[in-house]
């Protein structure tokens, strides 16, 4: 290959070249981020100087100013003129940011972050229920009758079961056309869903009574239903969660 078709291939540096310092810088980030939620660094500290960090990393200034700036974005640090990069409070902190998230649901020692998690999937799904009572169309309903008849025949399979449960709720955030909400949950199930703590221990008799509580979901949507829906949605949401929760604490962010 000549230097002339290579430059075109690769731009003005081989992909690993190119590559390396975001990768690296993502590292980095993803390192201090998990050491801000432990509070390793307590809101209102500074990090560490760019020189220690540069020695700590073992990687560039370059390195370190990117993930720098990357903190910056997820609301983790502020910095400031004569004072470093100091840390910011939690309320300031991005939860939708993947890394924040998983590093405060392995942090946290009870359920608060995933009692709000859930508080917040069950507002947004019940009002995505009201709206699909009004709007679904027949195939959008016989779709949602075809996995309640499935989810009935698996609940000795929680595997399965969890997949049917999964699309029955995304059947009907998509009904609603409201993307934004629909984006929203999803970005918070990805986090959750494969962890012990918010799956707590499958049952067949917790399959049997999250499917009567998706059964009733249903036929207020078949029946044109909002208000019915939504509220159907609203608890079945937290009754499946406070069923599984389980840990230390009274979970008074749920009652309503």
């Amino acid at each position: 290959m000549t230097e002339t078709t290579e430059a075109a291939v690769n731009g003005p540096f081989p992909p690993a070249r190119r590559k390396r310092p975001a990768n690296l810088a993502h590292a980095v980030t993803a390192e201090l981020v998990d050491s801000i939620v432990r509070g390793v660094h307590p809101p209102g500290s500074s990090l560490p100087p760019e020189p220690v960090l540069v020695d700590g990393f073992g990687v560039s200034r370059t390195v370190v100013r990117e993930a720098v700036k990357l903190l910056q974005a997820k609301g983790l640090v502020q910095v400031r003129q004569g004072s470093g990069t100091v840390v910011t409070p939690p309320t300031m902190w991005d939860m939708l940011d993947e890394l924040v998230l998983s590093a405060t649901i392995a942090e946290d020692d009870g359920v608060i972050v995933l009692d709000d998690l859930v508080v917040t999937r069950r507002l947004l799904e019940a009002d995505m229920a009201n709206v699909a009572a009004r709007v679904a169309d027949p195939e959008t309903i016989d779709r949602l009758a075809a996995l309640v008849g499935e989810m009935d025949g698996l609940v000795h399979d929680h595997v399965t079961y969890a997949e049917r449960d999964r699309a029955f709720h995304d059947t009907i955030m998509r009904a609603s056309g409201n993307r934004i909400a629909r984006a929203v949950v999803r970005s918070l199930e990805s986090q959750v869903i494969n962890t012990a703590r918010y799956l707590g221990r499958p049952k067949r008799s917790l399959c049997v009574a999250s499917n009567r509580g998706h059964r009733r979901i249903y036929e207020c949507i078949a029946a044109r239903d909002p208000g019915g829906a939504a509220e159907a949605m609203f608890r079945h949401i937290t009754e499946a969660w406070l069923v599984r929760r389980g840990g230390p604490g009274d979970p008074v962010r749920l009652q309503r």
